[in-house]
């Protein structure tokens, strides 16, 4: 068995698979690693294209769109190498991209989960919003990147060039031993798409490992392949399921204080997109997001009572992340560490 395995996740993504998969196996030592696409039921010529042109890439068929938490768990049951790679579709890799990170699992077995370097295929100069240089979180639940605060977008200059722990690791490249996968019950369904990575690390972290950016390995990402930037459905999800990782993975006394003032403050914002840009797209999503939050919580309940250990992991930002935008006009991760 090989020491890797790397899983592409493809939902009518062929237009991808054509640009990247043949840039992923020319840079990717092969004997380190087997290769996967997990399709997610496409109708596209995703299938016919993998077969005629790369018959050696494993291809695992689920037989619906069971988004990416759930396509991912579905695809990776029989998936047995050691450490998994999952990646999008839509990742130009880079040479020697994949041997710092496999070196630095095999020198710390402590280590549960990697994330490169991850910059933007649109303009190489910047960070890309998904990842950056890893990502933490705040007491209420707002994400934040090495690299990316909020909207804007840091031009990397290697300032974020060092090895450190994170909260959690970008979905589009994250590296996961496949045993602390399973341990912790992989990613939660529920979510469909966004945010699933954070409540899996959130969960990784809390079980005694570590979380890690290492970017001496640099990949570049398209971004917004599935669904693009400013969607309804994605907006929609990103509020849903960060209300959805509150409820689910902190400690009780927590939750009955910070619960309660990240639903006022998503409220604001949704007043504030309508005043901002006239338009009440946002303002439908947040609210959608609540609803569907507040009919999930018979099944969250049951879900938070299944989780062993909860609580912020140590790698938690201790300022509040939207305080220090809006009120002190932090623009970049490093002002948020003085």
């Amino acid at each position: 068995m090989k020491p890797c395995a790397i899983v592409i996740l493809n939902w009518n993504g062929v237009s991808f698979l054509k640009q990247y998969l043949p840039v992923l196996l020319e840079k990717t030592p092969e004997s380190l690693v087997n290769i996967y696409v997990i399709d997610n039921h496409s109708k596209d010529e995703s299938i016919h294209f993998l077969r005629e042109h790369f018959a050696s890439v494993g291809l695992i068929q689920n037989k619906k769109n069971l988004g990416f938490a759930g396509g991912y768990n579905e695809g990776l049951k029989t998936i047995q190498e050691p450490i998994l790679c999952l990646i999008n579709s839509d990742i130009e890799v880079t040479e020697n991209w994949l041997q710092p990170i496999l070196n630095h699992f095999n020198e710390f077995p402590n280590v549960a989960s990697i994330q490169p370097k991850i910059l933007d295929l649109k303009d190489k100069r910047k960070f890309e919003y998904a990842g950056g240089s890893g990502g933490f979180y705040d007491h209420f639940g707002y994400a934040v990147c090495r690299g990316r605060y909020f909207d804007q977008i840091e031009e990397d200059t290697g300032q974020y060039d060092d090895i450190v722990d994170l909260f959690w690791a970008s979905g589009c490249c994250i590296f996961v031993r496949n045993s602390v996968f399973k341990e912790v019950g992989g990613f939660d369904s529920d979510y469909f798409a966004h945010q699933e990575e954070i409540d899996l690390c959130w969960r990784i972290n809390n079980y005694g490992n570590k979380i890690r950016v290492v970017p001496q390995s640099v990949v570049y990402h398209y971004g917004g392949g599935s669904l693009p930037y400013g969607s309804y459905f994605k907006s929609y999800l990103n509020f849903r399921n960060s209300l959805f990782n509150l409820f689910k993975n902190l400690k009780k006394r927590h939750l009955f204080f910070i619960l309660p003032i990240r639903l006022v403050l998503d409220g604001v914002a949704a007043i504030h997109s309508v005043v901002k840009t006239k338009n009440l797209l946002t303002f439908r999503s947040i609210l959608h997001a609540h609803f569907s939050f507040y009919l999930s919580l018979p099944r969250l309940i049951q879900k938070r009572m299944k989780i062993k250990h909860k609580g912020y992991p140590v790698t938690t930002i201790k300022k509040y992340i939207l305080l220090d935008y809006y009120i002190f006009k932090c623009r970049f991760f490093s002002q948020l560490l003085h």
